[in-house]
């Protein structure tokens, strides 16, 4: 019987990517279609005092241009605004009123017959504004750090956990302490493909949205609620991606803007952002940490203090788990974490990858490597010196945690007993070589979520749910699936999914596709497998007349009996004694909490990296990397392995390159274009490998699956930076790593 989970399968929609057949937000052809262009606010704070439209207006071509003084009367109510992944507070809405929050707020739509004259239109509009004193000025405020606002958002990010111990004490009685204050800038996500919306006007009211988004349902769930429609009179359609890496959780403004025009003019209405408002919403947070260890001589640690501060709206409260992790990797019994938030004149940030993993266990993972080097102690010893089988703060057992053998087989893979502890002790010609390792860790969830399986007519297997595929993969692993579960060939399976219409699913973040929609996948395709057993024993002369379910395996597109394989009836004969109808099934899968109550659950990573510093220039370059990762079971190693090198690159990115300049002056992210925004490209990436540690996890989830979105990145930062101050001696606190802050 062939299988296909475990295997290397090419993805499904690699063809229909790379010839073009893949169609994005911004590229369906609709009759009669008309183009929007965002004018966006030149300042930071304060209110607009006229907007003047005329000299647009009179363009032949121009349509209409739509602002606070003209807009339609709409559901304003906080509520309505809510999405999936909103934070407490008061949700942005555009053209509410003349308030301006933040530099770059959309103002205005211009609305033309082409996209050209729409942008030129936008040019002769003049506003004015009366300005206010904004403060995006971030350590300039961290004296009115505040407590977060919790709401339900703290379900999925708990706040810090009690205190456990006396920290102060045991500090200051520990032998063995390190201190440090660590900083990271804000970033922004830049996928390829920038956000649009083709906002389809149908006849009755009706709406099809072509929308880039990680949640179809998510964006329909805001459109209906804001401007008060049915659901069943909202699609919203997201069949493939660009990239997004958070940025499409949250439906962003041009989605508001398109169905808004669409509605008031009746016709079908495109808008699509520039790069440059591609940094006028959502982003990582600048966050400043300072992390205190307390250690006795043989290096158990016994005490930490870790403090976070970082930045939000004015309007929301948007967190991240960023002092957590540390009772989730260490047991330390004294610890105090606090995490505190400075309300700006800024956009609320935005989940980005591994949002706020990526932000504290890199700060951590650099304490522990300095506190090593301080006891003389390897730092793969000390992690395992310190070493638990148990979340400390939740104080329950991990349901599997292979991290040891991550240790192990990444420093044997990399070379690690090789290494010579003393900073500045390596050379390859002119340039310090370095070597640095941390552990990385994400959580391990799953959401419920609905799948229908249908057995067509002509013995296909279509199976849909409406989650998205943002690049990672999820096109092919659910297929693999639904192959496997009904015993299929692979090429006999077509999953579908970003249409609004389709069976229920959460938005796609947090590492938990996988689980979540994997498992709706697979009990739809095993009751659709009873209902098919069913309709055999009833068939005519049928062999399974008095066999039980558990008689029966599904293999080769047909039902056999486990004793005699070849006692078998085909799929498709099923089928056709159903009066010429597909057969098919939707099934809810819904995570056991009870049972998972009992345990923490997280995947496992060992970054070591291999740095070369330039002694006389301070430039860095990653030569080689690799990562062992606890990831359960991996479904299919060459997507999973391509997860794995994205986060990698992603780290090596956040260590060395990302960097959104702010100038205070104007309130506004000033280099915002992939020319002034600095990301890896080939020539910066070298040898880099992957090993997946073999992890049995029966309790997870029905798959035994952890996510691997996350876990790739979460430790390559510190990594970096550990290795860049083995390489010279310097410890830099401060993301990204610049040269300057080397020489």
């Amino acid at each position: 019987m062939i299988t296909y989970v475990g295997k290397p399968v090419n993805r499904v929609d690699g063809v229909a990517k790379v010839t073009g057949k893949a169609k994005y937000a911004a590229e369906y052809k609709v009759p009669d279609l008309v183009h929007g262009w965002v004018i966006s606010s030149e300042i930071a704070k304060g209110t607009i005092t006229r907007i003047q439209t005329d000299e647009a207006l009179q363009l032949p071509g121009v349509i209409q241009v739509f602002t606070h003084e003209n807009r339609p009367d709409l559901a304003w109510f906080d509520l309505s605004y809510k999405d999936q992944d909103a934070p407490p507070g008061s949700p942005f809405r555009p053209l509410r009123d003349a308030e301006i929050k933040f530099s770059g707020q959309p103002i205005a739509l211009v609305v033309a017959e082409t996209l050209e004259l729409a942008r030129y239109a936008a040019s002769l509009i003049r506003v004015e504004y009366e300005v206010e004193n904004h403060e995006t000025e971030f350590e300039a405020h961290l004296s009115r750090a505040r407590d977060p606002k919790l709401g339900l958002a703290s379900l999925l990010k708990p706040p810090p956990p009690k205190p456990r111990g006396n920290f102060d004490e045991a500090f200051a009685a520990a032998p063995v302490q390190v201190s440090g204050e660590y900083v990271h800038s804000a970033e922004h996500h830049n996928p390829m493909e920038m956000f649009a919306s083709t906002v389809v006007y149908e006849k009755n009211d009706k709406l099809t949205i072509y929308d880039k988004t990680q949640g179809a349902q998510n964006s329909q769930l805001y459109v209906s609620q804001v401007f008060g429609l049915s659901f069943k009179d909202v699609r919203v359609i997201s069949s493939y991606i660009g990239g997004a890496f958070g940025s499409g959780l949250r439906p962003q403004y041009q989605l508001f803007l398109a169905v808004l025009a669409a509605r008031e003019l009746r016709r079908s209405v495109r808008v699509s952002l520039t790069r440059q408002q591609m940094f006028t919403f959502g982003h990582r947070p600048v966050t400043i940490q300072d992390i205190k260890l307390g250690a006795s001589e043989d290096g158990t640690i016994t005490a930490i203090r870790h403090d976070a501060f970082a930045e939000t709206s004015r309007f929301e409260d948007y967190t991240e788990i960023v002092v957590n992790w540390s009772g989730m990797l260490y047991p330390i019994p004294n610890s105090k974490l606090t995490y505190k938030l400075v309300p700006l004149d800024v956009f609320t940030p935005l989940d980005m990858r591994a949002p706020g993993g990526v932000t504290g266990v890199p700060a951590l993972e650099c304490a522990i490597d300095e506190l090593a080097f301080k006891l003389g102690i390897d730092p793969v010893e000390l992690r395992l010196k310190n070493y638990t089988d148990r979340d400390m703060d939740a104080d329950l057992p991990y349901s599997s945690k292979e991290l040891r053998e991550c240790f192990r087989q990444g420093a044997e893979r990399f070379g690690w007993a090789n290494r010579n502890p003393q900073p500045r002790s390596t050379r390859r010609g002119h340039t310090l070589i370095g070597w640095g390792m941390a552990t990385g860790i994400w959580d391990a969830t799953q959401g419920p979520a609905r799948a229908e399986a249908v057995l067509t007519v002509n013995g296909k297997l279509r199976v849909s749910s409406a989650t998205a595929d943002i690049g990672t993969g999820t096109y092919t692993i659910m297929t693999q699936i639904a192959a496997d579960t009904l015993g299929m060939p692979i090429a006999d399976v077509l999953f579908k999914l970003g249409d609004s219409d389709m069976p229920l699913a959460p938005i796609e973040g947090g590492s938990w596709t996988a689980a979540t929609v994997g498992s709706a996948v697979k009990v739809a395709c095993e009751e659709l497998g009873k209902k098919l057993f069913k309709m055999a024993r009833k068939m005519k002369n049928s062999p399974f007349a008095r066999a039980n379910l558990d008689d029966v395996l599904f293999a080769d597109a047909h039902i056999r009996l486990k004793s005699d394989p070849s006692v078998a009836v085909s799929l498709r004969e099923i089928v056709d004694q159903n009066g010429g109808h597909a057969v098919s099934e939707t099934s809810t899968s819904t995570p056991n909490f009870l049972k998972l109550r009992k345990y923490a659950r997280s995947a496992h990573s060992a970054a070591f990296v291999e740095v070369e510093v330039d002694e006389d220039f301070g430039t860095v370059r990653v030569t080689r990397a690799v990562t062992a990762v606890a990831g359960g079971r991996i479904l299919n190693p060459k997507t999973a392995r391509s997860q794995i090198l994205g986060g990698m690159v992603w780290g090596i990115s956040k260590a060395l390159e990302e960097e959104s300049v702010l100038d205070h002056q104007f309130g506004r992210f000033m280099n915002h274009s992939l020319a002034e925004y600095h990301v890896p490209v080939n020539a910066d990436i070298q040898n880099l490998d992957v090993i997946f540690v073999d992890e049995t996890d029966t309790i997870v989830n029905p798959l035994g699956v952890k996510g691997l979105g996350e876990i790739g990145i979460v430790a390559m930062p510190a990594a970096i930076a550990n290795a860049v101050f083995h390489a010279t001696g310097k410890r830099i606190r401060n993301l990204p790593i610049t040269l300057d802050k080397l020489l």
